[in-house]
C-alpha cells in the first residue's frame, strides 16, 4: 500500500500547483527523498486560469492571467540503509499577469480592456536546484538537510489611469504610468532542513521542512515618464526620475511545510499538508521607483494552505485518490500583480503501477477568491476581480532501482 499510494500523496502535493499565495506555483516538497531505494521522476503539466473583472470606470478588464507549464525532476539515492540523498530541480514561483489595453484612442465600453489599469503586466520566472541528505535514526526518526540554489527574473510594467497623476487638469497624464523595470538573471542560495517520524507498517509518515529566504541581487534597469518634482505649480522642470540603474536586493519568502499521510484501512490513505509562507517580508524596491513614489512594487501578505486527501488501491496496478486545497481570504484590497484572494480546489488522480515504475495523472479544479486591486492609494479598488478559476492537470512519471 505505501509503495502504490504514496505516489498520489506525492502528486496532490506538487504535481498540479495552482494560484497559492504571493506567486508561488509548487510548494517545495521534498517527497520523492521519502521513496524506497533508488528512485529518479520526471513531473510536467500546465495550467489554463481565467481571472478578469471590471475596473472602477466601468470597463471590462478580459482575462488577465496567462496559461502556463511547468516541469520537474528528482533523483533520490540510497548511499546505506540510514543514509540517502536527492536531488530536486523545480519551479517554485512564477507569474504572468497582463492587463489587456483599450484598442484605440477612446475607450470603447463594448471591447475588451481596462482605462484604468491596461498594459500593466508582470513576468517572473524561477528555477531552483535542491541537495539534500537524510539521515534515519534506529528509532523511526529522520532529519534532512541541505542547499538550495535559485535562479530567477522578472520584469513589471505599470500602465493606465489608476498609476496617473490625480492633480493635473489632462486625465491620464503624470504619475507612473509607463514606467517599466527589468529585473536580470540572478542566481541566489539559500538552506533546507527539517525532521521526519515513519511507521513503514501503516504507511505512516509525518515531515516537517524549513525553507529559508533566498537572496537574490538583481541588475536592474528602470524607465519611466517624466516626473513633476513640485507639481504643476511649482517653477521646477519635468525630470527623468524614474531611469536608472541600480541592483535591487529581492528575497523570496522564507516557508514551513508540514505533510504527513497514514494508513487508515485495508488499501487506504490520507494524506494532507500545512504550509505557511511570509509573503509580507517579500519586497521589490527598485532605487527609483521607490524614490520617487515612497514604496515598492509589491505589497502581499502571509499564506497558509491546508490540503487534505485520501488514496484507495483497488488492484496491483490501479489506484486512484482525492485531495482538496484551502487558502483562506485575506485583506480584500490585492496588489494588480497578483489579483486574486484566497482559493478552493479539488484535485483527482489514477496512478498506475508496473513493476519498478508508477505513472500518476491529475487533473486540478482550482476556484479563485474575488479581490479588488489597488494601486498605493490605500483603501482605493481599482477593480474588482470576480469569479476566477483555473484548471490544471500534471502528469508524474516515476522509477525505483
Amino acid at each position: 500500500m505505501k509503495k502504490t499510494l504514496t505516489g498520489a500523496a506525492a502528486l496532490m502535493m506538487g504535481a498540479t500547483p495552482l494560484f497559492a499565495g504571493g506567486i508561488e506555483r509548487a510548494p517545495q516538497s521534498l517527497a520523492a527523498l521519502f521513496e524506497e531505494g533508488n528512485y529518479v521522476e520526471l513531473s510536467f503539466g500546465g495550467v489554463d486560469p481565467t481571472v478578469e473583472g471590471t475596473d472602477a470606470l466601468g470597463f471590462r478588464t478580459g482575462d488577465v492571467a496567462q496559461g502556463y507549464g511547468f516541469a520537474g525532476l528528482a533523483y533520490k539515492h540510497q548511499f546505506t540503509p540510514n543514509f540517502s540523498g536527492a536531488l530536486i530541480i523545480e519551479q517554485p514561483f512564477g507569474a504572468d499577469i497582463r492587463y489587456p489595453r483599450q484598442p484605440g484612442l477612446l475607450p470603447d465600453p463594448a471591447a475588451e480592456g481596462s482605462v484604468l489599469l491596461g498594459g500593466t503586466f508582470a513576468r517572473v520566472e524561477s528555477t531552483t536546484f535542491t541537495a539534500l541528505g537524510r539521515y534515519k535514526f534506529q528509532n523511526n526518526f529522520s532529519v534532512h538537510g541541505g542547499i538550495r540554489g535559485s535562479r530567477a527574473e522578472a520584469a513589471v510594467g505599470l500602465n493606465g489611469c489608476a498609476y496617473t497623476d490625480p492633480r493635473l487638469p489632462v486625465p491620464c497624464t503624470g504619475g507612473v504610468s509607463g514606467y517599466d523595470v527589468d529585473l536580470d538573471s540572478s542566481t541566489g542560495v539559500g538552506w533546507v532542513g527539517g525532521v521526519a517520524w515513519e511507521r513503514p507498517d501503516i504507511a505512516a509518515r509525518v515531515s516537517l521542512t524549513y525553507n529559508s529566504e533566498v537572496d537574490h541581487d538583481f541588475d536592474t534597469v528602470e524607465r519611466g515618464p517624466l516626473i513633476d518634482p513640485d507639481g504643476p505649480a511649482g517653477p521646477a522642470p519635468f525630470l527623468p526620475l524614474l531611469d536608472g540603474t541600480s541592483t535591487t536586493t529581492v528575497s523570496t519568502p522564507e516557508s514551513w511545510n508540514l505533510e504527513f499521510q497514514t494508513g487508515v484501512a485495508a488499501d487506504t490513505l490520507v494524506f494532507g499538508s500545512i504550509r505557511w509562507v511570509e509573503w509580507s517580508a517579500f519586497r521589490v524596491d527598485p532605487r527609483q521607483f521607490t524614490t520617487v513614489t515612497g514604496g515598492g512594487l509589491v505589497d502581499l501578505e502571509d499564506s497558509t494552505t491546508y490540503t487534505l486527501g485520501v488514496g484507495r488501491r483497488f488492484s496491483d496496478a490501479w489506484s486512484a485518490s482525492a485531495s482538496f486545497t484551502f487558502e483562506k481570504q485575506g485583506d480584500d484590497l490585492v496588489s494588480p500583480l497578483a489579483p486574486t484572494n484566497g482559493r478552493k480546489g479539488i484535485t483527482l488522480a489514477a496512478i498506475y503501477s508496473q513493476g519498478p515504475m508508477k505513472i500518476t495523472t491529475g487533473i486540478n479544479y482550482t476556484k479563485l477568491g474575488d479581490a479588488s486591486p489597488e494601486t498605493g492609494t490605500p483603501d482605493t479598488a481599482r477593480a474588482r476581480m470576480e469569479d476566477g478559476d483555473a484548471l490544471g492537470v500534471g502528469v508524474r512519471v516515476g522509477y525505483s532501482f
